[in-house]
């Protein structure tokens, strides 16, 4: 699995400023060295897309006085960087007109991780919904959108599946009874989703459990929906990206990146796992509901 630039502008970005501040100069000053403003350093740092030179990684390293270790780990993370830029298309920025803004840079994590953990109050999973089921949440969030645009949004959709296909991909969801009820686009779209979820259940690498109305409380209504992201290491460095957490909103996007951040959420997806039905009985009541729904 091809990790992409991502993941190495992350890396790299972290070191830069875990060095940087352990001798104490600040981004302006490291800005001066090379000759950038402070907001590119500060790019640099969040691994957001901007020039990562090897001119630039060795002149910081002189500023930083970094070991000769130091320097070869940076000089190969921005290696990665740029291999991965050329080697990678970034699929989805071909729909850039389509999707919401900040949706980019999910798109790239997604792509990137070696294995989601999603807990969803209401809404299936976008990398486990069917055309048909798509489509019906475009035209509810946005029911002026022409035709071909919509069509688009549920290509995009159709790709990030694809992913599914890889034995070093995982995908662990959880969702509440309330995702099977809720009938959007109608009781036949719903119930042909519920069986795909059904069937897309059995894979190994994917694992899709319920937790019904009755269960015991959890926290599972107190934190909301979100998707825990987990990385693989990088090909060249050996490093492995801390992971994130994703929390989407109808005003805007969230990622949480600090310890503290994941390890709640990370604690609160166990405390949900504990209460969610096991994935055979899952698949039953999965089942059920779709046999209502098409009645």
């Amino acid at each position: 699995m091809a990790t992409g630039s991502t993941l190495a502008r992350r890396a790299l970005g972290r070191q830069l400023k875990r060095i940087r501040e352990r001798h104490n100069i600040s981004q302006s000053a490291a800005g001066r060295v090379i000759g950038v403003s402070q907001q590119t350093i500060g790019r640099m740092e969040d691994g957001q897309p901007t020039k990562v030179s090897d001119l630039y990684i060795n002149t910081l390293c002189d500023a930083y006085q970094t070991s000769g270790e130091e320097r070869g780990m940076l000089l190969g993370l921005a290696l990665e960087v740029r291999t991965a830029q050329k080697s990678e298309g970034g699929w989805w920025r071909a729909y850039a007109d389509e999707i919401r803004p900040g949706v980019n840079h999910y798109m790239g994590l997604e792509e990137a991780a070696r294995k989601l953990a999603i807990w969803k109050v209401t809404i299936v999973p976008g990398v486990l919904q069917t055309p048909e089921y798509r489509r019906a949440m475009v035209w509810m969030e946005r029911p002026e959108m022409p035709s071909e645009q919509v069509e688009k949004l549920v290509e995009v959709t159709m790709r990030r599946q694809e992913r599914l296909a890889e034995p070093d991909f995982a995908v662990d969801a959880i969702l509440s009874e309330m995702v099977l009820r809720d009938q959007v686009g109608g009781r036949g779209v719903i119930s042909a989703q519920l069986q795909h979820l059904a069937e897309v259940g059995l894979r190994e690498n994917v694992s899709v459990r319920v937790v019904p109305y009755d269960a015991p409380t959890h926290l599972g209504s107190r934190v909301g929906s979100f998707v825990l992201l987990e990385f693989p290491k990088l090909p060249a460095t050996g490093l492995i990206e801390p992971p994130v957490i994703y929390v989407e909103e109808y005003a805007g996007d969230l990622y949480l990146e600090r310890d503290t951040e994941v390890c709640r959420y990370r604690d609160a997806f166990a405390e949900i796992s504990r209460v969610a039905l096991d994935q055979d009985s899952t698949r039953e009541i999965i089942l059920k509901i779709a046999e209502e729904h098409a009645a």
